[in-house]
């Protein structure tokens, strides 16, 4: 343990001391990132080593920032299964396809990475209560970590979120906020009241952690392909952190010496009622503008402004990638569609992906030769409302 040098700012490349409670830097309010002696850290650990380590994403645990064991917060996430799905891939034409099953995470999805990350170091630097805006599972992530550590969490979360995940964090003995309105004013709640209330933030890289959870996605790609990157990765994309979060990964990875200079094309998939980066990147901006009347069935898509969006878009030009929306009607459709070819039930963000993947092929942007990854991102048994909801619209 031990490899953190400092956190940097996003947009400078300022140092920022470790050691400190922050949340956007200091010099440009930006995502800061944790920066690691990638070479030390080579030197004690080569990718040889991982499969004789715990099965969760804490193996990689050279290059997480949590400096002291003892205050690891886990319920043993990560290291989720990458499925082939060879029915599914022939029938769409892609013969090489893959699904990345976050829903099989503790709290049923990808945030619970994220989350377990931010809440053991926030603990290791003396944080006492947490808040968070949320569409939903990262509320119920937040709520299961800050439980395991006997942090008090404040949740806010609108008030038509699934109610599974209102639920959850009851359960779990979050107090939980219901807003009337999107995971902004739920954002701008917790911003006005933290310095009072004494809370730390742990919204969507507004704080250097979470996003250091999700990279572990990219490292288990790698290792679950045998150290070779897929050609296309598709990923759901609200807040962004998973995508911003395994482009960092690669970085990493290659700075180490465990994969080549080679990089997946990184693909953000959004829902058309609220698409701010599909539009920022069609139109060549460089950062995204707010999504006014945001509109969606998928949750987790709703995330109308990211403070993340200059990251997002340079991984995904840089990957020489693409950002596309879906409808509603299409994503809804291919849930039904995934979890009848592959048995996997996938949230609504997830199915969004393959919905991307079916207008990138016609578009002849995905060949036959590419070796593609789809992300779910949660469990559909969070969403059942919605799924009933969509059945009874349709006469089912």
């Amino acid at each position: 343990m031990g490899f953190l040098v400092d956190l940097i700012c996003t947009r400078c490349d300022r140092s920022h001391e470790k050691q400190k409670l922050w949340n956007l830097s200091a010099c440009c309010e930006a995502p800061l990132f944790a920066r690691y002696d990638l070479e030390r850290a080579s030197r004690s650990v080569d990718r040889a080593d991982l499969p004789g380590r715990e099965a969760t994403m804490w193996r990689y645990e050279e290059v997480l920032p949590v400096e002291r064991a003892a205050y690891r917060v886990s319920l043993g996430e990560g290291f989720t299964p990458l499925l082939r799905v060879d029915a599914l891939g022939k029938r769409l034409g892609v013969p090489v396809l893959y699904v990345k099953d976050e829903g099989v995470n503790p709290t049923g999805s990808f945030k619970a990475r994220g989350l377990s990350a931010a809440i053991s170091r926030a603990v290791e630097l003396g944080a006492v209560a947490v808040a968070i805006p949320s569409a939903g599972n990262a509320g119920g992530a937040t709520a299961a970590y800050a439980a395991r550590a006997g942090l008090t969490a404040h949740i806010f979360m609108p008030a038509d979120a699934p109610e599974a995940n209102m639920v959850e964090c009851r359960q779990l003995g979050a107090q939980l906020t219901l807003v009337d309105g999107l995971i902004t004013d739920c954002g701008r709640l917790v911003a006005d009241r933290k310095a009072e209330e004494g809370w730390f933030d742990v919204s969507t890289l507004k704080e250097p952690y979470r996003v250091e959870g999700k990279k572990t996605m990219g490292y288990e790609l790698a290792e679950q392909l045998g150290w070779a990157l897929p050609d296309v990765v598709l990923y759901p994309t609200g807040g962004g952190t998973g995508l911003i979060g395994m482009w960092k990964a690669f970085d990493e990875m290659e700075a180490m010496g465990w994969i080549g200079s080679a990089r997946p094309r990184m693909v953000a998939v959004q829902a058309a009622g609220c698409a701010p980066i599909v539009r920022a990147f069609e139109t060549g901006a460089e950062s995204a503008g707010f999504w006014e009347g945001a509109e969606t069935v998928a949750s987790g898509l709703r995330v109308p402004g990211a403070v993340g969006d200059f990251l997002m878009l340079n991984a995904i030009r840089e990957s020489r990638g693409t950002a596309v929306a879906v409808t509603d009607g299409a994503l809804l459709a291919c849930v039904d569609e995934m979890a009848s070819a592959t048995g996997i039930f996938p949230a609504p963000e997830g199915a969004a992906t393959l919905a991307g993947l079916k207008k990138l092929i016609e578009d002849g942007w995905i060949s036959t030769e590419d070796r593609v990854v789809l992300f779910n991102t949660g469990t559909g048994l969070k969403y059942t409302e919605t799924m009933a909801a969509a059945d009874h619209a349709d006469g089912g």
